[in-house]
């Protein structure tokens, strides 16, 4: 069996960027002979293919139109103002060529055999195996049918990893979480004064910023265990019933928990930085906090599946809470703004649940230590 050529060298491209380079193909409706893939971890976040003929000014001028108005909309969606893409096109008239035109973030290579794809310098630089992995023993009808099941096996696990993250695992962490906070404020009663008493709260380990920086390093995460009043309580259990089940399945048990506390001790640095060295503080809104900044690092990584519906209903609830901290008295903002900083700065240094890009946790790793000591200098020797 004969496969035309032009066609043949179409589904060598997506077969290379589909299973080597871990491209996966973005749905646009109303385009034709046109292919669009994305990888928001590759140097070109979006690879966009076109077979169909470029032969005058005009047509070049409709085409670029057309891709400015749909990337436009994809930024919008990512969030990504700053998004690189790769046009490819198979199928130019010499004429043309000269009116094309590079911009900052968008670049376009021409090709029209194999040959000039391998010896193009932008793919050359940027995907160094590509001329190995476009060498293929098979012809005909064999090679088709290898590259059609290859993208297909391909799809299959990306949609079977993707899966997986959504089906539903008992949130073990999350109700341990809640069962100590619970107990603990039963204890107050049981062998204290009450969860509002000031001496009960102390024994128990509020934090209190002058007996932090004294020795009591343990108040930044025991207080996170504390609640003031049966509403207090209430309000942040219910919180973490709703919130931690989600952050828990995404990210899993142990990066959970991680997330948690240090959203928690990161809450509590920014207490002893922005408020009185008397002041005593309780309760688990700075580690709630963090999970919605965890929540808002899972939408924003997997924003090509999910767009931003994650992230639009994540926001305007922290404006909302940050608003009714900064309006009612007794509500530590400065805990709920340093547990959303630090949930999202645990985020990246633990990575989701599924990834295992090693660079990018150990550069996530790298910044929040910097971060981290940046805040105990201040909580401690500003």
């Amino acid at each position: 069996m004969k496969i035309n050529k032009d066609d043949l060298l179409l589904m060598k491209i997506v077969h290379y960027f589909i299973t080597k380079e871990n491209f996966v193909p973005v749905i646009i409706r109303g385009l034709e002979n046109e292919i669009w893939l994305e990888n928001k971890h590759s140097e070109f976040r979006i690879i966009r293919i076109i077979t169909k003929n470029i032969f005058n000014e005009e047509q070049l001028k409709f085409d670029i139109n057309k891709t400015n108005e749909i990337v436009k909309q994809i930024k919008q969606r990512t969030l990504n103002p700053f998004m690189d893409m790769l046009s490819i096109y198979l199928n130019v008239d010499e004429d043309v060529i000269p009116l094309m035109k590079d911009e900052k973030h968008y670049k376009n290579i021409y090709i029209k055999n194999e040959k000039e794809l391998l010896n193009n310098e932008i793919i050359v630089k940027y995907y160094k195996n590509i001329e190995e992995d476009l060498k293929y023993e098979e012809e005909g009808f064999e090679l088709l049918s290898k590259i059609t099941n290859d993208i297909t096996k391909k799809n299959i696990e990306e949609n079977e990893r993707f899966n997986n993250m959504y089906n539903q695992k008992k949130p073990i962490v999350t109700w341990i979480l809640i069962g100590i906070n619970i107990l603990i404020f039963l204890l107050m009663y049981i062998i204290g004064k009450g969860s509002e008493d000031l001496i009960t709260l102390t024994n128990f380990g509020a934090l209190i910023p002058s007996l932090v920086k004294s020795g009591d390093y343990y108040r930044l995460i025991s207080s996170a265990f504390l609640h003031i009043g049966f509403i207090h309580l209430a309000c942040n259990m219910y919180s973490l019933f709703v919130l931690g089940p989600t952050i828990e399945h995404f990210f899993g048990k142990a990066k959970f928990l991680i997330i948690y506390l240090f959203s928690a001790i990161i809450g509590g640095l920014f207490v002893m930085t922005f408020t009185s060295s008397s002041a005593i503080c309780a309760g688990a809104s700075g580690a709630i906090f963090g999970l919605l900044g965890s929540l808002l690092y899972f939408g924003y990584t997997y924003r090509g599946y999910i767009g931003a519906q994650i992230i639009r209903s994540i926001i305007p609830v922290i404006v909302i809470n940050l608003f009714i901290g900064f309006t009612l008295p007794g509500i530590s903002n400065a805990a709920h703004i340093g547990g959303l900083i630090g949930g999202i700065f645990a985020s990246f240094m633990v990575g989701v649940n599924d990834k295992k890009e090693t660079s990018k946790r150990i550069t996530g790793t790298i910044l929040t230590i910097i971060f981290t000591a940046f805040m105990i200098y201040l909580a401690f020797f500003r």
